[in-house]
């Protein structure tokens, strides 16, 4: 007998937003996505083709590993360890996402948790938001986010 997944649960700050008496967000610095990101790239026998850090109002740095003839996109959440991949690089994310590749690992032993598509493709309806702001929950009300991924990597302003 199978249970059902446990929801995606996200932490307070996730959005990028929060309100007056809010501790502000936690930050992942490019850096260390950076180190971890290159660590990946030799571990596959492949290169790092770009990294973009972070920019208002953007939530994540991205990058391209080409590994072989594969461009993968990178998406580094810069309020929490989390690391999502893409089919392509975008200013924001809905359901564009697709399962990491082997070389994933690396990152996780940098400390980052890697997020699957159907994670990231889940309706954010689904997921326990009880951890976010007034804030945030009120950018999700405004903005009507339909995955948890379009929660996590957002450019919302």
């Amino acid at each position: 007998m199978h249970e059902p997944p446990t929801p995606f649960r996200p932490e307070a700050g996730i959005t990028g937003f929060h309100g007056p008496r809010d501790p502000a967000p936690a930050v992942t610095d490019a850096a260390t996505c950076r180190t971890a990101l290159y660590a990946a790239a030799r571990d596959a026998a492949g290169r790092v083709e770009g990294f973009t850090a972070q920019a208002y109002p953007r939530t994540f740095h991205s990058a391209t590993v080409r590994v072989h003839d594969a461009a993968h996109i990178v998406l580094f959440h810069v309020h929490q360890p989390l690391v999502a991949f893409a089919a392509d690089q975008l200013d924001w994310y809905a359901d564009e996402f697709v399962d990491p590749p082997k070389w994933s690992d690396t990152l996780a032993r940098h400390g980052f948790t890697i997020l699957t598509a159907p994670q990231l493709c889940a309706p954010f309806t689904e997921a326990d938001a009880s951890a976010l702001s007034a804030a945030e929950r009120a950018q999700v009300a405004y903005w009507h986010p339909k995955t948890v991924g379009a929660v996590l990597f957002n450019s919302w302003d």
